[in-house]
Order: C-alpha cells, then structure tokens, then sequence
C-alpha cells in the first residue's frame, strides 16, 4: 500500500506504535518498479501524547473538583457549626441529641471526603518538609497490620543511603495505607504486599525538574488491573468496588499528594500478574536548589 500510515501493533496498553511512509519508485516505461519504505517507532511519542492527554484531562477535573468541593466544605462547615450550638440545648431530650451526633458524624465523614478531594485538585495546603521516608515506613508497621487483617504480609525494602524527601509526612503516610489497602483488595486470597524505597535519578522526565528523587512504591500479585481501567483510576470517585466499598478517592489523593509534592504518580499493572504504583517524591536538598535556581 502507498501512502503514510500509522499503525499499531500489540495488547492494548502495551502498543508498538509504528509511522510507515511508503514511495512508489518507477521504471523507464513508467510503472511501479520498486516500493522504497521508511518506517519509523514512534511509540515513545505516542506515550508521551497520552501523557500530554490525560495531564490536561486530569487538570480540568482538579478544577472542577477543586471548586465542588470548596462550596460544600463551606456548607459542611455551617452544618457542623449549627450542630454544635444546637446539642447544649436539648441536652435534656436524649432522642434528639443522639439525632444531633449522628448528623454531625455524618457531616464530619462528608468533611473528610471534601478534604481528600481538596488534596486530589491540589486546592489543599500541604506541611511538606523534610521527611525521612525510610523512619515513616519502618513506623508504619503497626498501623498496616491493624488495617489489612490477617490474610496479607507486609514485606518492607528499604533503600540505602536515602536522603529526605520534601513532602508532608501526614499526607505521605495516608497514601501509603491507601496503596496498600487496594493491594489487599486485590488479593482476595490473600498475599503479599511489597513496600519499597529507593534513591533515585531523574533526567529524562519531560514534567519534573531534573535531579535527584525518592522513590516509594507498593506492589502485589493480585488480579491487575484491565488497561481501559487503568487509565481511569486515578479520577475522583472512580472506583470498581461495591457501593459503600471505597469513595474513589483513594488514588486521585495519592494523585493530587505528587503533583502538589512537584513528583509523579506511575501505574504499571498486568491483568492476572499485579499492580505496581510509583510514586517519585523531590529529595529536599534537591528541591530546596532547584527552587532557589527559580528565584
């Protein structure tokens, strides 16, 4: 076939994406004598288009939720106030004060889901500091054994010589559990959960600064996740769970935690292998120069 094509080869999720330009090249008499063909890989540009794609989509969803989710925590906020001036009076009535506590509950847990979205659109300040990664997961352990049960082992790899990062600890220690958490739902006969950290270099990323980072990521061998899911996972309230299982929140937080961080939120998942998340977090004498080099 003569012309310019693109086409691409492979599962999807996992494409070969390659540019084939095909030249007819005539003889004396006129007729096609030869075909010359140029064929050019350029799945790493498609990657990277993909990227360009869902950052923008990802944006305008942070947007969007980010204004939601102000205009009700406001109204949470009246609620919650209310609540609180009305419980002092009708201390005598036990019936309505229980009414009262369960909708200020209810209010607080709506609360808790504005503040988790806040986080996901980047609208929530952050405590980022110096943290030492390695110190925060090592203190982890009791909290991770009280929250998975009993069907799962946490497995802990702890890299060397790993300099702080630049993030807030609270909100690192949150995605931590919320990653590990989704690994154990997707074990349901239960397994094991790596959490791991290391030093690392990046140089080639065309959405961070380059220099020196902190790498944590969780993995297990669960049933993976489908490639038309995979691109989705991240977005707020999307989730594969039951009703009344998960929010959707959980990644979109983890989302919102390393863009607001300045790292990056990777996926890499095979359906009935596993899932790995990387999260890349700036290491703090690197962050700390490359925002004096700005100013």
């Amino acid at each position: 076939e003569v012309g310019d094509v693109v086409s691409a080869e492979g599962p999807l999720g996992a494409e070969r994406w390659s540019h084939v330009v095909r030249v007819p090249i005539r003889g004396p008499a006129g007729g096609v004598a030869h075909l010359a063909t140029i064929e050019r890989d350029i799945t790493e540009q498609k990657g990277f288009e993909a990227r360009l794609r869902q950052s923008d989509k990802m944006q305008a969803l942070g947007t969007l939720a980010g204004g939601i989710a102000h205009d009700f925590n406001n109204l949470l906020t009246a609620i919650l106030g209310s609540l609180e001036l009305a419980a002092p009076k009708v201390q005598e009535q036990p019936r309505v004060l229980r009414l009262i506590e369960n909708a200020r509950g209810a209010a607080e847990r709506g609360a808790s889901l504005t503040k988790r979205l806040l986080s996901f659109s980047r609208a929530n300040d952050l405590r980022a500091r110096p943290t030492d990664v390695n110190a925060l997961v090592e203190g982890m352990s009791a909290l991770l054994s009280r929250s998975l049960g009993g069907l799962v082992a946490v497995e802990t790899r702890l890299g060397a010589d790993l300099g702080p990062a630049q993030v807030d600890p609270d909100q690192l220690e949150l995605a931590i559990l919320n990653l590990c958490i989704n690994a154990r739902d997707a074990m349901r006969e239960g397994g094991t959960i790596v959490v791991e950290t290391e030093a690392l270099t990046i140089e080639d990323d065309p959405d961070l600064s380059r220099g020196a980072y902190v790498g944590v990521s969780v993995s297990d061998s669960g049933e993976g996740i489908p490639p038309e899911i995979l691109a989705r996972v991240c977005e707020p309230f999307f989730t594969t769970k039951a009703v009344g299982q998960g929010t959707g929140l959980g990644l979109a937080m983890v989302f919102g935690l390393a863009q607001q961080s300045h790292g990056r939120l990777r996926i890499e998942s095979r359906v009935g292998h596993g899932t790995r998340v990387d999260l890349a977090l700036p290491e703090a004498s690197a962050f700390v120069a490359a925002e004096e080099a700005d100013t």
